[in-house]
């Protein structure tokens, strides 16, 4: 079985357009675009996004401003400035961390029972 593909955009980069990406992704740079990506999409201390994140996972560090839409958990780490309208289903936050805008929380998909 193969490891999913691994990217990451450096602390002296800059990125003006969209991305896509099938694996995981790193961000140190600064992305003025949206990203998407079937994996896990992480904001080093580094790391600017500016522009709408659609993913599996989301753990941030850096700053953040757009539209968050993220199928699974998005962690906030101490360190982060986020300033984001936020779709997720599992939220973290760590003492520290600056957030303004919206959350919503997606609901579980519940069996009822018989």
């Amino acid at each position: 079985m193969e490891s999913p593909v691994r990217n990451m955009i450096g602390k002296d980069t800059v990125i003006k357009g969209d991305v896509e990406s099938s694996g995981d992704i790193r961000i140190d740079g600064k992305l003025i675009g949206s990203l998407k990506s079937n994996g896990k999409i992480v904001v080093g201390q580094t790391g600017v996004i500016e522009g709408d994140l659609n993913c599996k996972q989301a753990d941030i560090s850096g700053m953040v401003k757009g539209i968050l839409k993220c199928d699974e958990l998005t962690t906030l780490k101490a360190t982060s400035h986020v300033e984001v309208d936020m779709t997720t289903k599992q939220l973290c936050i760590e003492v520290g961390a600056v957030f303004t805008g919206k959350c919503q929380m997606t609901q579980p998909t519940v069996t009822p029972a018989k």
